[in-house]
């Protein structure tokens, strides 16, 4: 066994679900002590294969075999593979909000004394934990008060106080910023270090560069490379044809734009942050967007970005504090989200899974959900009606599903992200608010999405569009907008922008 130099072997693996080979004889070895990457498109089996991995899937409901550390493992369920040594960090955050640091950590594993929890115990070694990945909190902070970069690092904290040797991180940095996400590489490097090997399912292509060993590339339930790189030489574009069966040469398609009119103009737009009194995340902001453009607007995290657009839409966030919205010129107030939608505009919220989606609803009721007027007949839900709609932009959108009558949640992130944009398309707004749209989204399916929006484009619409990745700001609009801390801080065309000049405005103050 000691001869062995892979910590994990999966041969063959194959996953059916009803109509659906997710995983069709897929091979995965990793080398003890290595950093490995897994890249795909959204859909490609990857979460798939971590399930069957880390027993969420148990032993007898896919082919194969899993060997790790030289055994064959059957894993009936999630304890099972923790207790051999592989712990997995999930894309959406598995950790209890109204419970403190140290609660979360030993949930299910409580320290006892004399059949009493040994407090005291537990928080020593939560701190011990938390030092590991360089937190330095108090452990009875309540989750609910960390930021999202800190909720991450518990969560990998909650995996090496169970001991674990292969730690699975699936797409790790999708929701941290810049900083958070470097310290996040920089922990994996000294886990790395100190002989606990990781596994991580990105799409961010710098990160892999930087980090990784080697890199394994699923299509379609397929894998189709598996390669050792040196570190900081991943070649993207290889990844890219791998992962889409085609090269990408411009990953923004061709597009010509015409802006017509001013259609959508705010002036002086002040909200006061909805927690902290006197603390304003919207200071003074005012801009427009005209027919048939596309506005970027960048910022780092926390700039203010969402915050103003959820405060515009309907006042949806925060306490309203002045400033006038202008619709072809005319002035309107927008005091709830059904006065925002009646009025053209649509808003399609970073948050999907919260925000965008019911997880219960199908396909086909999701997409009509947010305009049951346009298929109501004599006021009664026509239903063939809602069918009609949602076969419409299954094909327009190209939605992968084998129905509409199934549940969103059966979808791939892409795919979902196609059906909250489908359900405002059916809204026919004039204006679109699109907040993060192609988020943990992976290379092909961000195309189409950008076809999408193009085409919203080209229709007349009024696009807005927040990214926290600048190339495609870069590569999308046609006029960005900075804002920092509340406050917009610069405006320049779309052809004139470089990264260089927006980070500069993203983090300074206005008139800088």
């Amino acid at each position: 066994m000691e001869n062995n130099p892979f910590i994990l072997q999966m041969e063959k693996i194959t996953k059916q679900f009803p109509g659906v080979k997710a995983l069709d004889s897929v091979t995965l070895e990793v080398k003890r002590g290595t950093i490995h990457a897994i890249c795909g498109e959204n859909g490609a089996g990857k979460s798939t294969l971590m399930k069957v991995l880390s027993g969420v899937y148990p032993y007898g409901t896919y082919e194969g075999k899993i060997i790790f550390m030289g055994q064959e493992m059957k894993f009936k369920n999630i304890k099972e593979s923790e207790s051999a040594g592989i712990g997995i960090i999930h894309q959406e955050l598995t950790m209890i909000p109204e419970l403190s640091v140290t609660e979360n950590i030993f949930v299910g594993n409580e320290l006892t004394k004399h059949g009493l929890v040994d407090w005291d115990e537990e928080r020593r070694r939560t701190r011990e934990i938390l030092k590991r990945v360089g937190l330095s909190i108090d452990p009875d902070t309540l989750i609910k008060h960390l930021g999202v970069g800190q909720q991450q690092l518990v969560e990998i904290a909650k995996a090496l106080s169970k001991n674990v040797k292969l730690l699975i991180l699936d797409e790790p940095t999708s929701a941290l910023n810049e900083d958070d996400s470097e310290n996040l590489l920089n922990l994996m490097r000294e886990l790395k270090e100190n002989d606990i090997t990781c596994i991580m399912i990105s799409h961010k292509l710098n990160e892999i560069a930087e980090i990784s060993d080697s890199v394994t590339v699923i299509r379609d339930g397929h894998t189709v490379e598996s390669y050792e790189v040196e570190a900081g030489r991943v070649d993207e574009d290889k990844i890219i044809r791998a992962m889409v069966g085609r090269s990408i040469e411009n990953r923004y398609p061709e597009h010509e734009s015409h802006p017509g009119e001013i259609i959508f103009e705010v002036t002086d737009w002040n909200v006061e942050d909805p927690e902290v009194e006197g603390r304003m995340v919207c200071k003074g902001s005012s801009f427009n967007v005209r027919a048939g453009e596309i506005v970027g607007f960048a910022g780092l995290m926390g700039a203010g970005r969402t915050e103003l657009m959820r405060s515009i839409f309907g006042h949806n966030y925060g306490i309203f504090r002045g400033g006038t919205i202008k619709i072809r010129g005319k002035e309107v107030k927008l005091n709830s989200v059904e006065a925002a939608i009646k009025n053209g505009i649509a808003y399609v919220p970073e948050d999907r899974k919260n925000l965008g989606l019911n997880l219960l609803d199908s396909i086909r009721q999701t997409i009509v959900s947010a305009n049951l007027d346009g298929i109501t007949k004599k006021g009664l839900l026509d239903f063939n009606e809602e069918l009609k709609a949602a076969e419409k932009y299954r094909e327009s959108v190209r939605i992968k599903t084998q129905s509409v009558n199934v549940g969103v949640n059966t979808l791939s992130g892409g795919n979902q992200q196609k059906v909250v944009l489908s359900k405002w398309m059916f809204t026919n707004p004039e204006i679109l608010i699109l907040d993060e749209p192609t988020r943990g989204i992976d290379v092909g399916a961000k195309y189409e999405i950008y076809k999408l929006i193009h085409e919203l484009a080209d229709q007349g619409k009024a696009v807005i569009l927040i990214s926290s990745e600048l190339p495609e700001l870069l590569g999308m609009a046609d006029r960005i907008y900075t804002i920092f801390e509340g406050s917009i801080t610069g405006e320049v065309s779309g052809n004139e922008a470089s990264q260089e000049s927006l980070m500069k405005k993203m983090t300074a103050t206005a008139g800088n």
